[in-house]
């Protein structure tokens, strides 16, 4: 009988809704203020975590909820790496 591997689960800053990290978008705010789009899970930092969704992601930006999880506002450049790592990724609810 073989073992079932954990998945890890991260909840969306902007619907709340509960999935596997790899189907999420980390955000992450790193040791020197920067915030970026983290696509390995790997980076050091404080991280957010939003559906591959553009209507998670414009909820997320537009309530603040992004910027309030990372403790820092989100700059416009930030704002467009996030909507390029969109690019085909979109899934549905």
């Amino acid at each position: 009988m073989s073992a079932r591997r954990h998945v890890p689960q991260r909840s969306c800053v902007a619907c709340r809704q509960a999935r596997p990290k790899s189907e999420l978008l980390r955000v992450v705010r790193t040791p020197e203020g920067t915030i970026r789009a983290d696509d390995t899970g790997k980076l050091a930092g404080r991280g957010a975590y939003v559906c591959r969704d553009e209507e998670c992601i414009e909820q997320a930006l537009k309530q603040k909820r992004l910027a309030r999880s990372l403790g820092v506002p989100v700059d416009g450049e930030t704002v467009t790496e996030i909507r390029q790592r969109l690019g085909g990724c979109r899934s549905a609810k």
